[in-house]
């Protein structure tokens, strides 16, 4: 589930996290083959509470359980941290001699596309430092409000999230913008991989959920006719994509006062000018502004606190919106 290359044989690859392996299968035991260095995962086994495995510099194979009661197991892992560094990819199991995958599992017939940048990467999630430096290891895409609210929704979820990343203008950028924005890449299968396109008829979303414009407005540098002519692009491409998908503009929890107030007005601008055109099935979302209350992460990011309740705010939305 997510965004995979199989170009390479015998290897599926991703960048983005989020990307899940569900299987079943027979034994007592349970040992995962990446390549070398692949990064974090959170791994779920028989409805268990999940724990985290971390692939090092070194590390190629790690055992997910063992002395499990004889029988057939599930399993659940998920890719949890940002992979375009690192090029991780997941290479198989091995199980129990005599042993073997049973049925696959169904996957949820509902399904919800993510588009986003730091905050639904989960940068920083599990420190409550606000001047730590970042470091994969406090990223768990596990816990913010897009894998929350998809768990709470039972739905599918892919995920197309890279920290830094604007709608026009990534963080600290020129005025006039950045080459390698959200727009430019989103096409790609893998981040800054330019060779290999991803077939969107391989995933179709009911919804999808744009959280975008942090970046775009970050140091107060930041030009509002390519703001909203970037959310105009963006809006045209993804419904190429998906031409009977929801969309929805998400705003929070990072924004406040005369950039929040900006990106609202661009969004309403071109959810306007999209409804006048004919497109109906647009729309946008706030969640509540972060204010300290609940704790804040690396870099003054999103809490595990300020995750759940952007998570609760969301899956209320998008229950009543999908009729879900």
């Amino acid at each position: 589930m997510g965004r995979i290359s199989k170009r390479i044989p015998h290897m599926v690859r991703f960048t983005y996290p989020g990307v899940s392996i569900v299987a079943n299968f027979e034994g007592t035991s349970l040992q995962m083959l990446t390549s070398c260095g692949s990064g974090s995962f959170m791994v779920e086994i028989d409805e268990e509470l999940p724990f985290r495995v971390n692939f090092k510099k070194n590390d190629s194979i790690q055992t997910l359980a063992e002395g499990l009661p004889s029988g057939v197991h599930h399993v659940r892992i998920m890719y949890v941290i940002e992979g375009h560094e690192l090029k991780p990819a997941f290479k198989g199991f091995y199980l129990d001699k005599g042993c073997r995958l049973a049925e696959a599992p169904d996957l949820p017939e509902r399904r919800i596309e993510f588009i986003g940048n730091s905050i639904t990467c989960g940068f920083g999630v599990e420190s409550e430092n606000p001047s730590e430096q970042f470091s994969y290891a406090t990223e768990n895409f596990f816990y913010t409000y897009a894998a929350r609210t998809a768990r709470a929704l039972n739905a599918q979820f892919l995920v197309v999230a890279r920290s830094g990343i604007g709608i026009y203008r990534n963080y600290a950028a020129p005025r006039s913008g950045s080459k390698d924005c959200m727009p430019a890449m989103y096409e790609q299968t893998l981040f800054m991989d330019s060779t290999e396109l991803w077939n969107p008829t391989l995933y179709i979303p009911d919804v999808v959920c744009v959280n975008l414009g942090t970046n775009d407005t970050s140091l107060d540098n930041y030009d509002m006719n390519l703001l909203t002519d970037g959310y105009r692009g963006f809006m045209k491409k993804l419904r190429v994509y998906y031409p009977h998908a929801k969309i929805v503009l998400l705003t929070g929890a990072m924004l406040n006062g005369k950039q929040l107030e900006d990106v609202k007005k661009s969004m309403d601008t071109v959810i306007e000018e999209r409804k006048l055109e004919g497109d109906k099935e647009i729309y946008r979302f706030d969640m509540s502004p972060q204010t300290g209350s609940l704790g804040m992460s690396v870099g003054y990011h999103p809490s595990i606190r300020q995750h759940q309740k952007m998570a609760s705010e969301l899956t209320a939305y998008l229950k009543d919106l999908m009729k879900w």
